[in-house]
Formats: C-alpha cells, structure tokens, sequence
C-alpha cells in the first residue's frame, strides 16, 4: 500500500504567531532531532500548538531518563537508539525542528543523520516531491515571537553581555525582560505569550546563527576573532556565520558595534541598520566610549519601538565611573560598553542603568570568583575555551596567577597565547588531552613552572599549593591576593560534558580543598 502524502509545513505561511495560534500544526506530523534540553523544549512546545510529535536520539530510553521525564507525559512518539532509520522518519514528517546541536549541516553533526538529512540541505529539484523543511529552535523562537529582540554573539564575552543587557534592560520595570538562547533556558515555549511590551535577549553562537532565516531588533557584538574552525573548517567561513546577525538585523533596529574590533566594525558598512559603536576611548557621534574614567554616551538614539530621539543621559552625556563596575578586566568595560547601548537604544533611564550595572557580579563560569581561601582567591573561567578569552582572563587579575588549562583541543591556534601566560602566569597546572601540547608551548615560551595533573581535583590541590609556594617566595605586591584560575583554552568533552560541568567540579574541588583547610588536613 501507498503511504499517503505528507503535506510539508509552509514556513513562511504556517509558522507565525496568527497561524499557529489558529491551528496551523495542529495534527501535522513533525520530528524533532535530538532530545537533549533544547530538543526537549522543541518537543513539549510543538506538541502543546497541537502538533504530532516523533522524537529521534541516538541514546536510548534508558540513557534518556530524565530527558524523558521532562516531557512531563506529553504523547510524544520515540524513535531512539542508534539504529533507527533517520530518512525513513524524515518521509513521514510536514516539518523537521532541530536543536542547533543537531544541525546536518554541520561536519561535526552525526555521519548517519548527515547522510540521512543531505536532501533536505539541498534545492527542491523541480518535479520531485516536497520534502519537510528543517528549522531549527531559535528560528522558530524568531518567528513566533512578537516582543522586540536582542541578539548577542562573538566569540568571547557574548555570556557577560547578554547577562548584563538583560539586568539592564529589567531596571526598566515596564517592560519584562527574557533571556535565552545559548544562555539558560530555550525560549521556544514561551514565544507566543511574549508581547510587543516585553524585551527578549538571545545569546547566539556560531552554532545557531546559521540556522536562522530572521533577525533581531537589535544585533550587538563584542569582537570577533577565531574559534570552532572544527566545525566550519576555516577562519572565513566561521567569520561569515558571525556576520550573519548583522546581515539579517531588523532595518528598524540597530548594530551595536564594537569598534575595537576591526572585523566588528566593518559590519557598519553593510548598511543593514543604524550603528551604535563604542570603544574604550572618547566615544564617536552617536556611540558609546569611556572619558575620564566615566562611560559617556555621545548622542546615542533611542530606537522607534523605544519612542525615537536622544537617549536620555547625564551631564556631557554621562552614564557611570568605570570604577563602579563589580565585574573585573578591561575586557569587561568593553562588555559593559554594548550592553549599556543595548539599554540606551531601548530608553532605559541612564541612574537605572547605573544602578544595575554596578550591582551586575557577573555569570558562572566566566571569570567567577568561587572562593577566597587563606589569601589564594579561586576563580572558575570554564567558559573560557578560546585564547583570547584567557589571555584577557590572566589579565584581569594581578600577580601571583596559577592557570589551570586544558582538555579537548578546538584546532584553534594557540602559540599567542603562551606569551601571555609566560608573562602573566607564575605556573600552569595542565589537564587533559591537550595538556602536554600546552606544556610545551608554555615552555617554550618561557613558563618554567608546570606541572600535569589527571584530575581536577588533583589540578586545584597542585594549583593552590603552587599559588601558596609564590605568595612565600614574595611574588605580587605586599598584602595581594594569589589567584588559581580556571581558564581551560580547550573544550570540556574529553573529562567532561561540558563547560558547566567542568566549572562545577572545580567549585566542589575548591570547597572541599577549603573544608580540609578549615579541619587542618592541609596545612596552612
């Protein structure tokens, strides 16, 4: 017998917010690719618009408990385990959601759903029959939602600044803010019931900015440099999935650009909206810069949802001391520069931004202090997987500084690097895969001190002594703190699964070094 034909979903026609509330997935067959938290998320929001719901994963039922357990008893059909037939599942579905984790069109995505999926990359050849489209969560985020958007990326400090924009977007109390994308929870389930008051801010990676087809209100930037060539095999290809963003930023939004960086700032020329920049010196007309130790706004404009005209600042367009920011590196001045435009551009009053930007501690795992122990103060950096990410790292904090580095290596090219821990770093205490690899180019770049370590526990133990051993010999000026950072400059995957998990066990390894401290098992 003939299957009978699926009607593949219009994305355009059948995915917007009116269509979807009248019913336009209702009893349509759709497969949602991986059930991990972003593909759980994608499972229960399709199958509460009314949708028919099969779920594929590599792992099994077994493997998937608490997965399973999230869909909260949705009837929701699983297709699970490494032998299920992906392009047979594919046939039967009007539409294909993919976590951007799964994306086919990566290299580093799974060979079989690869090879499975390649047809549905492809044109439609004309004639043939129509297949599903493959959407991705944060595209279907863009499109069913209403509320005006914030899109974050860059290949470092992304995190901090979303954080931060979102903190200083809520001092504005009449408009509610979410945040989400490759930060906390996926927004998906909660796009219908965000309205034109509300604000969204979305950090978006490199992962996810090639899947989507729309873009937000406004586009803000922290830099761009190099990382993920793994999977998008070289520096051009990687730098034009970043720009992506800003080619496809609402023309009534704005850029927020950062004009220390070079690749950033060209994207003003693309003239796809207005440009907000900023840079750590006296700002541009219209941007945002820092003068006498103040940040200061030049002129900025409000965008039309925001009411238009000039954002509202103080005297010589003074927004707040750079002494007042909790969080620390000159790198993070720059973060606080873009989000501060973020909230002028949406016309959250400048004392309110002061406010909550001075109270702003930052986020996990990005520069976050665990821990002060006996003089030698424990920072967990496990977000920071990219060089220039630990060179600014080992820079926000004065001498004596133990690294602990290593793991999975990303093919990023890390010989700058090793000049900056040479000088900043009086020892590194080196795990994992590429531990031996960043021995030798610390070495080699004059680190003397280095020591391997299995675990990190073992890590943080050799760390701290080490930390203890420079504060004896006199290093740092009198009365400073020593500090053991976390900075990796590799991904997580070979110990762990992933950055969080990492940042996670070097805090439990920190408070149990404290503990044995405190009971005098490790002497003082």
């Amino acid at each position: 017998m003939t299957r009978p034909a699926v009607v593949p979903v219009d994305p355009d026609v059948d995915l917007t917010p009116g269509a979807v509330a009248d019913g336009s997935l209702a009893d349509r067959p759709v497969l949602v690719l991986g059930l991990a938290r972003t593909g759980v998320a994608l499972a229960r929001s399709l199958h509460d618009l009314g949708a028919r719901v099969t779920v594929h994963d590599r792992k099994t039922a077994a493997e998937l408990g608490e997965a399973l357990d999230a869909l909260e008893g949705r009837r929701v059909a699983l297709a699970l385990g490494p032998d299920v037939d992906v392009a047979n599942l594919a046939v039967d579905a009007a539409l294909i959601a993919f976590s951007p984790s799964a994306n086919p069109a990566f290299p580093t995505a799974d060979p079989d759903l690869r090879r499975a999926l390649a047809p549905y990359l492809e044109p439609p050849v004309p004639g043939s029959a129509p297949r599903a489209p493959l959407v991705s969560e944060p595209d279907l985020f863009l499109r069913l939602c209403r509320a005006p958007t914030v899109g974050v990326t860059g290949t470092k400090g992304k995190t901090t600044t979303s954080s931060l924009a979102a903190a200083l977007l809520a001092a504005d109390p009449v408009h509610p803010v979410a945040l989400g994308g490759n930060i906390g929870s996926p927004l998906v389930e909660r796009a219908l019931d965000l309205g034109p008051s509300d604000r969204v801010v979305l950090e978006l990676s490199e992962l996810q900015l090639p899947a989507i087809s729309r873009g937000t209100t406004v586009a803000a930037y922290t830099n761009v440099t190099s990382d993920h060539l793994d999977r998008h095999g070289s520096l051009g290809a990687y730098r034009a999935v970043k720009r992506r963003l800003a080619e496809l930023v609402d023309p009534e939004g704005a850029l927020v650009l950062n004009l220390d960086d070079p690749v950033v700032a060209s994207y003003g020329a693309l003239g796809t909206a207005p440009s907000v920049l900023y840079r750590l010196e006296r700002p541009t007309p219209g941007g945002l810069g820092v003068v006498d130790g103040w940040i200061v706004a030049a002129g900025t404009e409000r965008l039309p949802v925001a009411g238009g005209g000039r954002a509202a600042t103080g005297p010589a367009g003074r927004i707040m001391p750079v002494g007042e920011l909790a969080i620390p590196g000159r790198h993070n001045v720059s973060n606080a520069l873009a989000a501060i435009a973020v909230a002028l551009v949406f016309g959250v009053a400048p004392d309110a931004i002061r406010r909550a930007a001075a109270a702003f501690r930052g986020v996990e795992h990005r520069l976050e202090t665990v821990a002060v122990v006996d003089r030698v103060r424990f920072v967990n950096d496990s977000q920071g997987t990219q060089p220039d990410a630990v060179a600014a790292a080992l820079r926000s904090f004065e001498r004596p500084i133990v690294l602990i580095a290593g793991g999975r290596d990303k093919g990023v090219d890390l010989t700058a690097l090793a000049p900056v821990v040479a000088e900043r770093a009086a020892a590194a205490v080196l795990i994992g895969e590429s531990g031996p690899r960043l021995r030798s180019l610390f070495r080699d770049a004059g680190l003397h001190r280095t020591e391997r370590a299995v675990t990190l526990e073992e890590a943080v133990a050799r760390a701290d002594a080490l930390a203890r051993e420079a504060l004896a010999h006199g290093e740092g000026r009198p009365g400073a703190l020593a500090t053991v950072l976390l900075s990796p400059a590799a991904a997580s995957f070979d110990m762990f699964v992933d950055y969080a998990a990492r940042g996670a066990a070097f805090r439990a390894a920190v408070g149990d070094l404290a503990a044995r401290r405190a009971g005098g098992e490790v002497p003082r």
